[in-house]
C-alpha cells in the first residue's frame, strides 16, 4: 500500500479499494501517513466525493483503527447525535429517560463546536461531575444505573481525531463524505445496536438551508444502516433556540425544570420524546415511534427519567441531591442585565448563530482550544419568533462575569434580533421538518 497511490486514486475521480481505506486509516492512527498526504486525501474526498460503498468502508476503517466496543447486558445499546444548534440539552434529559424505558445508553459525547454549546461542558456546570471516567467504571455504571455521558477516550477511532484536527485547518470541513465517516466512526465504535440522529436546520445550525440538511442526514442514515446499525434521523428547526436559554448552567436549569415537571409540553420536552421514541422502536422496546415516545414521556412525567439522571451525576462525581437541590449547586454569573428592546413590534427573526457567539464571548464557549469556560454565564429568557416586544422592556436577561461584557452582549442579542410591526405574524416552521430512515 502507498498514500500517494490512494490519494491520486480519488484525485482521479476511482473510488478507493476497501482495503486501501483500512490501510490509510491505520496509517492516520499510527502516524505511518504523514499530515500532508492527510491533507491531500482530504482534499481529494472534498472535491471528487465518495461512492456509498465506499463512504461506508471509510467509516468502518475509521471505527476500526482503534477498540470497538462491545456489551453483554440485558437490553439494547443506544445513543443519539445532533449535529449541533442553540440551547440544544435534549442529550441531558434524553439519556436518562431511554435507561427508564429499558435502554442502555453509553453516551460518548462532545464539548462546544463553533456557536453551538456542548453536552459535556453543561454537564462540568455541575459542581464536581467528571466526564472522563476509567474504562471499568464506565462499563459497571452503564450497567447499574443503565446510561453514562462521558468524553471519547484516545483510543476511540484515533483515525478519526488526527484526520478531525487536519480537516480544520485544511479547509476541508464541509466534506458531506468527512463529515458523515467522523460522526459514525465513533458512534458504532461504542457498540450500539441502534442510534437516532438530530440533523438540525436553520439560522442556529450549521446547516443553514433544509437541503443541506437533508443530504447530510440520508448520507448518515444510509451509512449507518449499511455498517449494520439500525438508524433513523430526525431533521429539526433550529430557526429559534430550543430553549429559552443558552448557555452551560442555564441550560442545565431547563433541563432541571423538565425533569422536575415545570416545563411539561415544552418544545424540549416534545423533541426529546420524538427522538426517544425513533431509537425505542429501532431497538425492538417500542411498537412503533409513536408508542416510544408516549413511554418516554411517560418516564419524564413519573419522575423516573429525573431519579436515574440523579443517580447518574451522583456516579460520576456530582452531589448526591443535586435533583432535590439544583437550584442552589449550579454556578450563577456575578452580573444580569436584561436586553430592551429597541423597538415596539412583534419579533419576527433571531440570528441563533449570532446569538451563540454572544454566549462564546462571554466566556460560555472556546474561542481558543485552551480557553477556561465560565459555566454561569449565557442568556436566558431569549423571547421568541411571534411573541410581541415592546420598547424598553426586556427581551432576553444576559448572565455576565463584569458589567463590561454583559454590555457587549446587550447589543450582540439586539442585533441578532428582526423586529417587524404588531401586525407581521412569521410563519412557525414545525419542530420536526423531516424523518428519513
Amino acid at each position: 500500500m502507498d498514500a500517494r497511490a490512494i490519494i491520486t486514486r480519488i484525485r482521479n475521480g476511482i473510488s478507493p479499494r476497501r482495503e486501501e481505506l483500512s490501510w490509510f486509516a491505520q496509517g492516520l492512527a499510527s502516524g505511518r501517513v504523514s499530515d500532508a498526504q492527510a491533507g491531500a486525501f482530504a482534499m481529494a474526498v472534498l472535491l471528487k466525493g465518495l461512492t456509498e460503498p465506499a463512504r461506508v468502508a471509510l467509516t468502518l476503517a475509521m471505527r476500526d483503527s482503534g477498540r470497538v466496543m462491545a456489551w453483554d447486558l440485558p437490553g439494547p445499546v443506544v445513543d443519539k447525535h445532533s449535529t449541533g444548534g442553540i440551547g440544544d440539552c435534549v442529550s441531558l434529559l434524553l439519556a436518562p429517560a431511554l435507561a427508564a424505558c429499558g435502554a442502555f445508553v453509553p453516551m460518548i459525547s462532545g464539548r462546544g463546536l463553533g456557536h453551538t454549546g456542548g453536552t459535556l461542558d453543561k454537564l462540568e456546570s455541575i459542581p464536581g461531575f467528571h466526564t472522563d471516567p476509567d474504562e471499568a467504571s464506565f462499563r459497571a455504571q452503564v450497567a447499574r444505573i443503565g446510561c453514562a455521558i462521558i468524553a471519547a477516550s484516545r483510543d476511540l477511532a484515533p483515525a478519526d481525531r488526527r484526520l478531525y484536527a487536519i480537516r480544520d485547518v485544511s479547509a476541508t470541513v464541509e466534506s458531506l463524505d468527512l463529515i458523515t465517516a467522523s460522526i459514525l466512526s465513533k458512534k458504532l465504535a461504542a457498540g450500539l445496536d441502534a442510534l437516532v440522529l438530530d440533523v438540525k436546520c436553520g439560522s442556529g445550525a450549521f446547516m443553514k438551508t433544509r437541503a443541506e440538511a437533508e443530504a447530510l442526514a440520508q448520507s448518515l442514515v444510509t451509512t449507518a444502516q449499511d455498517a449494520g446499525c439500525m438508524t433513523s434521523a430526525l431533521i429539526t428547526d433550529m430557526e429559534q433556540p430550543l430553549v429559552r436559554s443558552a448557555g452551560n448552567a442555564l441550560e442545565v436549569t431547563e433541563v432541571m425544570l423538565a425533569l422536575t415537571g415545570a416545563a411539561a409540553g415544552s418544545r424540549l420536552v416534545e423533541l426529546t420524546a420524538q427522538l426517544g421514541g425513533e431509537v425505542l422502536a429501532l431497538a425492538g422496546l417500542a411498537a412503533d415511534a409513536g408508542d416510544g415516545a408516549r413511554r418516554l414521556r411517560a418516564t419524564i412525567e413519573g419522575g423516573q427519567a429525573a431519579e436515574i439522571f440523579g443517580r447518574m451525576v451522583r456516579a460520576q462525581g456530582g452531589p448526591g441531591d443535586f435533583v432535590e437541590h439544583w437550584r442552589d449547586r449550579l454556578p450563577a454569573a456575578a452580573v444580569v442585565l436584561e436586553v430592551p428592546a429597541p423597538e415596539t413590534g412583534r419579533l419576527v427573526a433571531l440570528d441563533g448563530e449570532q446569538l451563540g457567539h454572544a454566549v462564546v464571548r462571554l466566556g460560555g464557549g472556546r474561542l481558543h482550544e485552551s480557553d477556561r469556560l465560565h459555566h454561569g454565564v449565557g442568556l436566558s429568557d431569549i423571547a421568541l419568533p411571534g411573541e410581541a416586544v415592546t420598547r424598553g422592556q426586556p427581551m432576553a436577561r444576559v448572565h455576565a462575569d463584569s458589567r463590561g461584557a454583559a454590555l457587549e452582549a446587550v447589543a450582540a442579542v439586539q442585533r441578532a434580533c428582526r423586529i417587524g410591526p404588531q401586525s407581521a405574524m412569521p410563519s412557525q416552521p414545525p419542530l420536526i421538518l423531516q424523518r428519513i430512515g
